[in-house]
């Protein structure tokens, strides 16, 4: 008889999970395991709401395994060290993002991209080493092999910090790798979201000159006055984008949504490279020539290594940057995952699990 989620491992936990499709999230009590001689326990302060979460949540990537306590953007306090960790101790200020597990033996785990390891294991909704399913940060508790936990600096405040852990590393993880962190660069932006104002900050503190593009004309003073971008291009207006063709070095596409992507190829350079890291349900169309004519790259990028992330989380502390969130508590999270499709979020929903997250609720 296969036990419950509130019985396969001795650690009470409680969270708020779906158990169907509709997405909609409620009470949960499941369980962690012990703190193994390499784990870290925390405690969860708060809980950074991703729109990968929603995706999840009504299984439409068409991986999702319920009962799913979504959630990983996680924050907290260490509680409890196992005898061998090494790099961590009680009270101090962590994080876990998108995964907690790799085979750590593969060329990608050797190289520092556990990330694209093909044993990497999910913070939530994704078999466990040891064969139960994972659960995320929408909970009151986090167990996780110290390898997989970030430090976060104490210039950092948790609630603002949390969202660094998906969105921070999803954007900054390509800016590197793809040589657009040059100072002067030309780096243009695609959708104001919880990825692109992240995407921006990260850019500008490289000291690229940054373009916001957008389906929404009354972002652009948000864009300009308050994130620091140099310029804003409404993507609906044939007028902007054909005035702008050929002028960028690069393009971070954050969209989540299906959008097309010929008009957006047309701003890059030759030699140009254009980035996805948002990840539309359905696929999106490209045509051959947008790429041929110019030897413009089309390619993507999924956050980034453990050893990136913690750079990338204190690259941030150094230049002052955090997400820009709304903390909400638990029992308004459906209402949040309503808001975030109209997308009423300025930027990224964050909950506030410690002082919200009870049993009673």
């Amino acid at each position: 008889m296969a036990k419950s989620p509130a019985e396969e491992h001795p650690n009470k936990a409680f969270g708020w999970a779906a158990r169907d499709t509709s997405g909609v999230l409620s009470p949960f009590n499941f369980s962690r395991r012990e703190t193994g001689d390499n784990d870290v326990a925390f405690k969860v302060l708060y809980c950074g709401i991703c729109h990968s979460d929603l995706h999840m949540l009504k299984n439409e990537w068409g991986n999702t395994i319920y009962p799913i306590v979504p959630g990983h953007e996680i924050a907290g306090e260490v509680t409890e060290v196992g005898s061998k960790v090494k790099n961590f101790k009680v009270g101090d200020r962590v994080g876990v993002g998108c995964m907690v597990g790799s085979c750590r033996s593969c060329d990608s785990c050797s190289n520092d991209l556990e990330n694209y390891c093909p044993k990497m294991i999910l913070t939530y909704s994704a078999k466990d080493s040891d064969g139960t399913i994972t659960y995320g940060g929408y909970s009151d508790c986090m167990v996780a092999n110290e390898h997989f936990i970030v430090r976060i600096p104490d210039s950092i405040p948790l609630h603002a910090g949390a969202p660094l852990l998906c969105a921070g590393i999803t954007v900054y993880s390509p800016l590197r790798y793809y040589g657009l962190d040059k100072p002067g660069m030309k780096i243009g932006v695609v959708g104001l979201g919880g990825l692109g104002h992240v995407a921006v900050k990260f850019a500008k503190a490289l000291g690229a000159k940054v373009t916001v593009i957008s389906t929404s004309p009354n972002k652009k003073q948000e864009a300009i006055e308050r994130l620091g971008a140099d310029s804003f291009l409404v993507s609906r207006d044939q007028e902007q984008m054909q005035a702008a063709k050929g002028t960028l070095d690069g393009i971070i596409d954050t969209v989540s949504a299906s959008h097309p992507l010929l008009p957006l190829l047309s701003l890059v350079k030759t030699h140009g490279k254009f980035v996805l890291v948002g990840a539309p349900e359905k696929p999106l169309e490209v045509p051959a020539f947008a790429l041929i004519g110019g030897r413009k790259t089309l390619s993507g990028s999924c956050i980034g290594g453990i050893k990136e992330t913690q750079e990338m989380i204190d690259f941030a502390a150094k230049h002052n940057i955090t997400a820009d969130v709304e903390v909400i508590p638990i029992a308004d999270v459906n209402t949040a995952m309503e808001r975030m499709i109209k997308q009423d979020v300025k930027y990224r929903f964050v909950i506030d699990i410690g002082n919200t997250m009870k049993p009673s609720t």
